[in-house]
């Protein structure tokens, strides 16, 4: 079982943390579950445009066995910001964008050091996907050294809607991949940008892949045919800030 302090349970108490302005990170709600209550839930849902999963009883048990009426929600650690608010405000500030987008990176720890990384080095802002993507624990803002705190993180239910919305708003799409056939340090990176990096097990998504404008790659020497998610958006990060003399 989980810790239960990383996480609410019952129908009031997750309606009034909604009311309250609680960002809900991740919601389970049991299947068939039915009443008055259960329909206010799922009206506060639906204007909060929160995400959830409908699951067996079975599954909640494995979470609590105290009285959790058929739901369990857990809090996010920080605030998630607007990709359309924030994209006007770097612009007006006479900056050229840096976003990281991570499609599918799932391990708390890499998430923690990728935002580190970026906050260090200039980036604006991380975006990853409502599903498949790594919760906001505390292990996440440890290992991030604090720069969850500090670094926007936009939360997109389709990253690839939010590529066409970046295209638009004059971003170039680039693609970290192995199967790339430019180095990361003979392409020009200036400019406004979002760099896609996958998770080790499954790269980036074949649909964004075929959406980008560019491809780029490490290249590498060793025997190991990769590098962990979070080194690469370092080094990466690196050559970005470096090409724009930060």
């Amino acid at each position: 079982m989980q810790k239960e302090s990383d996480f609410i349970f019952g129908l009031r108490p997750v309606i009034e943390a909604i009311r309250a302005g609680k960002t809900i990170d991740r919601l389970l709600v049991k299947q068939g579950l039915r009443g008055e209550l259960y329909h206010e839930l799922m009206t506060e849902v639906s204007r909060n445009n929160i995400s959830y999963q409908i699951v067996p009883s079975e599954r909640l048990e494995l979470i609590t066995r105290k009285n959790h009426q058929g739901v369990v929600a857990w809090l996010s650690l920080i605030d998630y910001q607007s990709l359309a608010n924030l994209l006007p405000m770097i612009y007006e500030k006479g900056e050229d964008p840096l976003l990281l987008m991570l499609d599918g990176v799932s391990d708390v720890r890499n998430f923690g050091a990728i935002a580190r990384s970026a906050e260090c080095l200039g980036a604006h802002a991380v975006i990853i996907p409502e599903k498949g993507s790594a919760r906001i624990t505390a292990d996440a803002i440890k290992t991030s050294a604090g720069a969850l705190h500090l670094l926007p993180v936009c939360r997109e239910r389709s990253l690839t809607r939010t590529v066409r919305f970046l295209k638009d708003s004059g971003l170039r799409v680039v693609c970290a991949t192995e199967g790339s056939e430019n180095i990361v340090s003979e392409t020009d990176l200036k400019g406004p940008l979002v760099i896609v990096m996958g998770s080790e097990e499954k790269g980036v998504g074949r649909e964004l892949v075929s959406m980008a404008d560019l491809t780029i790659k490490i290249p590498m020497k060793g025997s190991i045919g990769s590098l962990n998610v979070s080194v690469a958006a370092g080094i990466l990060t690196y050559e970005i800030a470096r090409q724009r003399n930060l």
